[in-house]
C-alpha cells in the first residue's frame, strides 16, 4: 500500500549532520521517491547544530546516495527534483527558535500546498536529546496531531528497565502510543519480515513448530567489524544493550510467537509482548551458568574506551520459554564483534528420527533461515547417495531470494520502515510495553554483571569465533554453533546426547 497520494508530507530529520542521515535515511528516502512510494507533494526538513551551506549540504548527501544506495548513483533528473525538496535548518536542539524555524517551515510548505498534511519526525540524534526534541515539538505543537503526526525513535530506548519506563512515561505524557514509532531496524530486514509467512503460511511447518518436534534453537548475529569509532558509546552499552535487548530479542519474538489472530500491528504487537512476558526469569546464580560473555583483546586500546573495561563485546545466552509450545526448549542467543564473518542465522534444530533404521542416520533435520549476508532459507534432511549401497547423507533443499526473486529489487530496511511510518502502520514498531519487557527479561543479567563486574569476562581473538566457553553452553543439544549455510552440508556435526 503507497502512502495517500493527496495527503503531503513534511520529513524532519533531527541530526542530519550524521552518518545515519547520509547513509542509510536519504538513500531511503530517494529509493521510495524513484519508485513511486512517496506522495507527490513532500518536502525534507534536515535539522542540525551544524552551521552548512545548503547547496554543499545537499551534494554530501547525493555522494552518500552514490556510495551507499542499493541502486548507486542518482540519474541527474531525478536528483534536481528531490534535492529541491530538501531544507537545512541550523539550530541548537535546547534553543526554542529551532523549533520556531522548523514549524515556520512546514507551515510555509503546507500553505503552499494548502493543506495540513502527515509530519514524520524522525531522531536520529543521541538518546541524551530526545527529552529535548520531544519537548521542543510538544511545546510548538509541531505533533499535536495524533493521527498526522509520528516520531520515530532509534534505539537505544533507555539504558535499563528504570530509564526505559522514565522515557516512556515522558513521552506518553505529551504524545499518543499510535505516535510513537521505536525503529529496530533488523524488524525491516526483507528475511525478517519472510518468517512470519514461512510460518503461518505455510501449515506443512507449523505443526512441528513446538516442543515435541524441536529440540532447540539458535539466533545468532555474528558482526566482523570492530567498536571502531564508536568506543564513546559502545563502552557505556555493551552487547547485551546494543543488540540483545533488541534485535535478538525481536528476532526470537517473531521465531517463538503464537500465531495472530490477525495481520493487523496491535495483533501481531501482543502476541510479540506476550512471548517476552513469558521468558523464564534467570536467578543470580543462573547466570554463570546460562550466559557467557567476552571482549576481544585490544577492545580497551580503543579510541574512547576505557582502559580498564569490563563492558563485552560478546554474549551468548541459554533462554527458555515458559509457555505450552516451548516449555524446555533452550533458545541460544549469540553476538559479538571483530568474530570471523558478519553473519545474521536462525537454526531451527528438530529432533532427532525415533526410527533408527538406517546406521548412517545421524543427522537430524534442520531449517537454517539466514538473514544476511544469503538472504535464504534451507532444509537440511537425509538423502540416499547413488549407487548399489543403501548410503545416506545430508543434503540441502534451498531457497534463495537472488535466485527466485532475480528480477525484483530488494529493498533495504530502512526503506520498508520509512515506508511504513509514512502510511501509519506499526506492526514492525516496538510498543512501550514490549521495550519495557524486553528490558525487564535482560536485567537479572545487568544485575549479575554489575555485582561482579571483572567475574567471568572471557577475552578472545578478534577474528575468531568468540570465548571457547560459549560452545560448551550448547551442551547437550549440540557440540557447536551452527555458522553459514554453505557449510552446513559439508560439517552437519550432530547433536550431543
Amino acid at each position: 500500500m503507497v502512502p495517500n497520494s493527496k495527503v503531503p508530507a513534511s520529513i524532519v530529520i533531527f541530526g542530519a549532520g550524521g552518518d545515519l542521515t547520509r547513509r542509510k535515511l536519504i538513500p531511503a528516502l530517494f529509493n521510495l521517491y524513484v519508485e513511486g512510494y512517496l506522495p507527490p507533494l513532500f518536502r525534507i526538513f534536515c535539522v542540525d547544530y551544524v552551521q552548512q551551506e545548503l547547496n554543499l549540504f545537499r551534494e554530501s548527501l547525493r555522494t552518500g546516495i552514490t556510495e551507499f544506495s542499493r541502486n548507486g548513483a542518482p540519474s541527474a533528473d531525478k536528483w534536481t527534483d528531490f534535492s529541491e525538496r530538501i531544507d537545512y535548518i541550523s539550530g541548537d536542539f535546547l534553543q526554542r527558535t529551532t523549533f520556531l524555524a522548523l514549524k515556520q517551515g512546514i507551515s510555509g510548505f503546507e500553505k503552499s500546498v494548502r493543506k495540513r498534511g502527515t509530519r514524520l519526525f524522525y531522531f536520529a540524534i543521541s538518546p541524551r536529546f530526545i527529552e529535548t526534541v520531544a519537548h521542543g515539538l510538544y511545546t510548538d505543537q509541531l505533533a499535536n496531531r495524533d493521527n498526522a503526526d509520528r516520531l520515530v525513535i532509534e534505539k537505544p530506548f533507555g539504558t535499563d528497565l528504570a530509564s526505559a519506563k522514565t522515557l516512556n512515561k515522558y513521552l506518553l505524557a505529551r504524545f499518543t502510543e499510535k505516535q510513537l514509532y521505536r525503529i529496530d531496524h533488523y524488524l525491516g530486514k526483507e528475511t525478517v519480515q519472510n518468517i512470519m509467512a514461512f510460518r503461518f503460511a505455510n501449515y506443512v511447518f507449523e505443526p512441528l513448530w513446538n516442543k515435541k518436534y524441536i529440540d532447540h534453537i539458535q539466533i545468532s548475529v555474528a558482526e566482523k567489524v570492530s567498536v571502531g569509532s564508536r568506543g564513546g558509546y559502545y563502552d557505556g552499552a555493551g552487547a547485551l544493550r546494543d543488540m540483545v535487548q533488541n534485535h535478538l530479542l525481536q528476532l526470537l519474538c517473531i521465531v517463538a510467537m503464537e500465531c495472530p489472530g490477525a495481520y493487523e500491528a496491535e495483533v501481531i504487537r501482543n502476541a510479540k509482548t506476550k512471548v517476552i512476558r513469558d521468558i523464564r526469569p534467570m536467578k543470580s546464580a543462573q547466570v554463570s551458568r546460562q550466559v557467557v560473555r567476552g571482549q576481544y583483546k585490544g577492545y580497551r586500546q580503543e579510541a574512547h574506551v576505557s582502559s580498564a573495561s569490563t563492558t563485552e563485546t560478546f554474549i551468548a545466552a541459554k533462554i527458555f520459554i515458559d509457555n505450552a509450545r516451548w516449555k524446555g526448549v533452550p533458545f541460544f542467543l549469540r553476538t559479538g564483534k571483530s568474530l570471523e564473518k558478519q553473519s545474521t542465522v536462525i537454526i531451527v534444530q528438530f529432533k532427532d528420527s525415533p526410527h533408527k533404521i538406517f546406521r548412517d542416520d545421524i543427522v537430524p533435520n534442520r531449517l537454517i533461515i539466514s538473514i544476511q549476508p544469503e538472504l535464504e532459507i534451507s532444509l537440511l534432511f537425509e538423502s540416499k547417495v547413488p549407487g548399489l549401497q543403501m548410503k545416506l547423507q545430508p543434503v540441502e533443499m534451498d531457497f534463495t531470494y537472488n535466485e527466485s526473486y532475480s528480477t525484483r529489487p530488494i529493498p533495504e530496511a530502512y526503506e520498508a520502515l520509512l515506508l511504513d511510518v509514512l502510511k501509519g502502520d506499526a506492526t514492525l514498531f516496538m510498543r512501550a510495553d514490549q521495550v519495557e519487557a524486553a528490558w525487564k527479561a535482560v536485567m537479572p543479567i545487568l544485575d549479575s554483571w554489575k555485582k561482579q563486574a571483572r567475574n567471568g569476562l572471557h577475552a578472545y581473538v578478534p577474528g575468531s569465533w568468540g570465548p571457547a566457553a560459549a560452545k560448551t553452553l550448547l551442551h547437550p543439544h549440540s557440540s557447536d554453533w551452527i555458522l553459514l549455510p554453505e557449510t552446513l552440508a559439508r560439517a552437519a556435526p550432530a547433536p550431543l546426547k
